[in-house]
């Protein structure tokens, strides 16, 4: 699943990555760079990288589907609050 854009609501993501009960990975589009975000020092380097000039080159793959339902669910509705924000 693609990232947002610009990952702003950097603690959501946290939270949400935390209630995920197996691995969730961000790769890069070239494959060159993978992070476990359920590791706290994969975590934060991941999130450096999202909000870096490139975060949107980034792609999360969970191990377990329930995981990948429930962040897609969280990415529509940040999304959407996003919109709603603007």
């Amino acid at each position: 699943m693609k990232m947002l854009k610009n990952m702003n609501n950097v603690n959501a993501l946290m939270t949400a990555v935390a209630s995920c009960t197996d691995s969730v990975l961000l790769k890069s589009a070239d494959g060159r760079e993978e992070y476990n975000l359920k590791s706290a020092l994969s975590l934060l380097i991941g999130i450096g990288h999202l909000c870096g000039e490139h975060g949107d080159e980034y792609e999360v793959f969970c191990t377990n589907r329930a995981d990948e339902g429930y962040l897609l669910k969280f990415f529509r509705d940040l999304k959407q609050g996003d919109a709603i924000a603007s």
